[in-house]
């Protein structure tokens, strides 16, 4: 394993495990794999989930399970900007299933790819706990609401320009 954190990065997943008592520092686990996915790249390797695991003092199985369990994780490398769009209940019924084909048709690509550039990867996800702005998806930390194709078209220019990634800064 050649994978290491940035000193700020390490120092920050100390900090999070000290938020916890002795041989409760898995706690700090997700928060952990965040800060892991930004530092490499956007995606979890099982390089990557091992270190983690090594830095926590816990067995990689564990941080298998946590980290592909959740859509928030990625287990294979994604673009720049992940669309993830929720698509249960009432974002289905508010229409995300033709937001999610108007994305589709937009950024060339199907459910799961990333665009040739490597700018957007584009993902169905389960409910984000946004259902009274359905449909809406999220990128990074940010929630985009009550999304219509006009507005998507404004995000994915919004998203082109800024060309860059969220930063494990923002979970502090």
């Amino acid at each position: 394993m050649n994978l290491a954190f940035s000193e700020e990065a390490l120092a920050l997943s100390k900090a999070l495990m000290k938020r916890y008592p002795e041989g409760k520092h898995k706690s700090a686990l997700i928060p952990i794999l965040h800060i892991a996915q930004a530092e490499f790249n956007g995606w979890l390797s099982s390089d990557a989930m091992d270190y983690v695991a090594s830095i926590i003092g816990i067995k990689p199985i564990e941080v298998y399970e946590v980290a592909s369990f959740y859509s928030m994780f990625n287990m294979q490398p994604v673009g720049k900007c992940s669309l993830e769009v929720c698509h249960t209940g009432p974002c289905a019924i508010n229409g995300a299933e033709s937001l999610i084909s108007y994305l589709e048709n937009k950024l060339n690509i199907k459910l799961g790819q990333t665009t040739a550039d490597g700018m957007f990867t584009l993902k169905a996800v389960e409910c984000l706990g946004s259902c009274g702005s359905a449909p809406m998806l999220q990128c990074g930390v940010n929630y985009y609401e009550n999304l219509t194709n006009e507005k998507a078209d404004e995000l994915i220019n919004k998203l082109t320009s800024e060309n860059r990634l969220q930063s494990y800064t923002d979970i502090k």
